[in-house]
């Protein structure tokens, strides 16, 4: 069994992506992916970062997930995190969120300490099906991504009326904006959480697996709803993976998490065989095919697995 990515040309050898393992610190990376960003002007100065981790590190338990990580997330970039399961991706996630705090070094969003319940911050989840039972209409879920961490009154009714209506339209979810959730297909379910993490218009938006589990229509539709956030909107994206493809052409960096170590750069520096194998301790292939990559782990009996499906110390 294989990943497949989209295809990116080898990185000259000279290249190499930020790395580090426990007890390092690599040098803060600069905050531009490998493109421009839509909020910078050519020749401008460059963006303060929306997203800053100097030194940071989380363990459970007596065990490091990852630490020393120095990163800088400019406006507008894209950043892809991939790795095994139970790697940290999405405690990478929580600590952006403010749910779980770091072990060591510091976080920041906009300039500031992360803080739970931060507006500036929206978060697309995992796929999750809701009850047929739940009686909220699919405006009203929206709607909470508005006003929803208010007390008291609302917004002006036909404001927040007219706003959520033009949510709806850009997640294609009018025709079922007055339809009770629980009669909504998972993908349909997962256009309205798209809605609601982007009602704000964050300056960061953190996504964890949106496209699990939808199918080819419904992850093209996430997927662009996410890019023009970016590309548009200047938001800084974050985007837990286990499948590169469907984002790949959007991807300024990669953020590879596995054994307590991490690999940071582009597709085309962290993807590559001798990076995955020595990130993984065991030998990885990168593969190119029909323009796409196949990362394939070999079994000590000589077959192929996922490399996600490694089992980590």
């Amino acid at each position: 069994m294989a990943e497949s990515a989209s295809a990116t040309p080898p990185a000259p050898e000279s290249a190499s992506p930020e790395s580090a393992s426990p007890g390092s610190s690599p040098a803060a990376p600069s905050a531009t992916g490998s493109r421009a960003t839509g909020s910078r002007a050519a020749g401008s100065s460059p963006a303060a970062p929306l997203v800053t981790l100097r030194d940071a590190g989380v363990g459970f338990s007596g065990r490091t997930l990852w630490e020393g990580l120095d990163l800088d997330l400019a406006p507008g970039e894209f950043l892809a995190v991939l790795g095994p399961n139970g790697a940290g991706k999405s405690t990478f996630l929580k600590v952006l969120l403010g749910l779980t705090k770091l072990s060591s070094g510091s976080a920041e969003i906009a300039g500031a300490p992360v803080r739970r319940g931060s507006s500036r911050v929206g978060y697309i989840p995992q796929q999750q099906t809701m009850p047929e039972e739940t009686p909220m209409r699919a405006r009203d879920m929206v709607a909470l991504g508005l006003d929803g961490h208010r007390f008291g009154i609302r917004l002006h009714h036909r404001a927040l009326r007219r706003r959520v209506d033009e949510l709806l339209e850009a997640v294609g979810a009018t025709a079922y904006a007055n339809m009770p959730v629980g009669l909504l297909s998972g993908g349909e379910q997962q256009r309205l959480r798209a809605a609601q993490a982007l009602a704000s218009n964050p300056a960061v938006l953190l996504c964890d697996e949106p496209l699990h589990s939808l199918d080819l229509h419904h992850q093209q539709a996430v997927t662009e709803l996410i890019r023009r956030q970016a590309v548009e909107r200047g938001s800084a994206v974050v985007f837990v993976t286990h499948e590169i493809n469907p984002v790949i052409e959007h991807v300024d960096r990669v953020l590879y998490f596995a054994r307590g170590q991490y690999r940071i750069g582009t597709t085309a520096e962290v993807m590559r065989s001798e990076v995955l194998s020595e990130l993984y301790g065991s030998s990885v292939d990168v593969i190119e095919h029909k323009g796409r990559l196949l990362v394939m782990s070999a079994h000590d009996e000589g077959g192929h697995c996922h490399p996600e499906e490694l089992t980590l110390p």
